[in-house]
């Protein structure tokens, strides 16, 4: 919790914005000079009805809402009404489906990390119409040599998208169904759930995330096609907004003012927002329970073939931003099981712990319990040490696993760079794992590029609030917000990439980490 000040003008006003967690919801209330006047937050508690479900309870997750945007508030010393705005910003690909007449849920949140749909992407993976899908995006690639075509060739399901989780519900819930043949079903993510909830049911619309929607000549929309093949009715999907618009205002009776929602954003987007990389070029990492490396690409969306994803960055008036984004699963997983395996009592200390020894030992670690994405994309991949000896301590363990996250940064960024071909600006780095300045500093030097850390991390509430203000004018523009950053440390290259590509002493040691993730590629036989 914040500090009470009081001392403020009767004119004043401030930005509220709350961010949506997998884990915790948190509220901050801020100031012009972007400064944190009042928080509070509370966590949020994942159900587990069967084994590979992950729930949440869509009553408990609004009351949790409610709650923090009052307590910031409250902690702030300020009033309701001096609250000029709402922001919002949300964890992705968690999705709930209710009755549009009585609001009533037909089931609970399915969470981003939920893998009932395990099967149906096995099978929808596997089966003739993907094949044909990919076939004639081949022919296309052949007869066009363009890119687009080429990547989406290579498009598979995963369990983390929503779409098959919502065919399994479609599917699975009778009372789902039976709502969507009578045409009183609504979908949506979280963001489109809260919007409902505090329009008093006058809102069904929806940012953060696009679940099969497609860019066509730039602008959003849902993708018909898609629809079809996987018998999704278009009449339960929300409208397709602005990241900047007014999405509507909270009714009266929930905080005692109207407060309008002037932004709602996905989290890593927010957070992109926050650390004010505005710029084509500029490179945001998000280094907490996974890791996300996330590059401005401009008014023009990135066609992969390596895995990295092309992301509406936020859209306010005409203008869309677009991020390509590549991610490594089970980073704060892997410090955590360490944490549990009692390698250590306290992350604060791993720090000191892996610069109490000069190397790993010849130790390496990957870091994949949830599979490798890109730029090798195996679902199949186990997490491992390898080259364990008798002369291995656990200061070694500790330090081949933060080395790991580190050489997982480079490989993002390398295959950042070669595909997008975009010349690096700046790059921010935030979440709680950037706190370890073993990592930060180990990454600063593979990259041969400084790396700045914002003064806080909570940068998707940072995010959120700024677009939230610059939609009422509480901000003027961008160039405004970039003068209100503060940065705690810059991390400095202590060799030139150039030195570290041709003989650096890191060099060995990340040959032989890759030949251990090769070794751990393919591991399981079914998934």
């Amino acid at each position: 919790m914040g500090t009470q000040r009081n001392g403020f003008s009767k004119r004043e006003t401030f930005i509220l914005s709350v961010d949506v967690g997998t884990t915790s919801i948190r509220c901050h209330v801020y100031d012009k000079s972007a400064s944190i006047r009042g928080s509070c937050s509370t966590k949020v508690s994942l159900l587990y009805p069967q084994p590979g479900y992950v729930e949440i309870d869509p009553e408990d997750l609004w009351k949790g809402f409610v709650t923090v945007v009052k307590g910031a508030v409250q902690d702030s010393g300020l009033q309701m009404c001096q609250m000029e705005s709402l922001g919002i910003s949300t964890q992705r690909a968690t999705f709930i489906t209710w009755d549009r007449n009585t609001g009533k849920p037909f089931h609970n949140f399915i969470t981003w990390q939920d893998l009932r749909a395990a099967e149906l992407v096995r099978s929808w993976n596997r089966s003739c119409a993907m094949k044909t899908v990919h076939g004639v995006m081949k022919m296309l690639h052949f007869l066009t040599r363009q890119k687009r075509f080429l990547a989406a060739s290579l498009v598979v399901f995963t369990t983390q998208h929503v779409s098959l989780r919502l065919v399994w519900a479609l599917n699975n819930i009778p009372q789902l169904r039976q709502a969507v043949e009578d045409s009183s079903c609504y979908f949506g993510t979280i963001d489109t759930w809260l919007l409902y909830k505090l329009t008093k049911g006058l809102v069904h619309r929806m940012l953060s995330v696009l679940i099969v929607c497609v860019l066509c000549d730039h602008q959003m929309c849902w993708s018909g096609f898609l629809c079809s093949l996987l018998s999704i009715p278009l009449s339960i999907l929300p409208s397709v907004q602005n990241t900047s618009h007014k999405f509507g205002t909270c009714d009266p009776s929930i905080f005692g003012v109207p407060i309008p929602v002037m932004s709602v954003m996905a989290d890593q987007q927010a957070a992109m927002f926050g650390e004010c990389c505005f710029d084509i070029g500029d490179v945001k990492i998000t280094i907490g329970t996974g890791t996300f490396m996330d590059i401005n690409t401009g008014n023009k969306p990135h066609t992969s073939v390596a895995g990295l994803y092309p992301l509406v960055g936020w859209k306010i008036g005409a203008d869309v931003v677009y991020l390509a984004e590549g991610n490594a699963a089970g980073t704060g997983a892997a410090i955590k099981w360490a944490q549990d395996l009692e390698l250590f009592s306290d992350v604060k200390e791993t720090e000191a712990i892996a610069t109490s020894v000069e190397d790993s030992d010849g130790v390496y670690f990957v870091p994949s319990f949830s599979g490798l994405q890109a730029p090798l994309n195996d679902p199949k991949a186990c997490a491992s040490f390898m080259g364990l000896k008798p002369s291995t301590t656990k200061r070694h363990l500790v330090r081949a696993i933060l080395e790991s996250i580190a050489f997982r940064n480079k490989q993002l960024f390398e295959v950042m760079l070669r595909e997008t071909r975009i010349p690096i600006t700046k790059i921010r780095a935030d979440g709680g794992v950037c706190t370890n300045n073993f990592i930060m500093q180990l990454t600063a030097d593979l990259l041969g590029r400084k790396i700045e850390r914002p003064s806080h991390f909570d940068m998707s509430c940072l995010g959120a609030a700024f677009v939230a203000g610059l939609g009422t004018g509480y901000w003027r523009n961008q160039e405004e917000l970039k003068k209100l950053l503060t940065t705690d440390q810059h991390f400095l290259p202590r060799r030139s990439k150039a030195d570290w590509d041709k003989g650096g002493p890191y060099r060995g040691v990340l040959q032989s980490w890759e030949r251990a993730l090769q070794r751990s590629m393919h591991w399981y036989s079914q998934l």
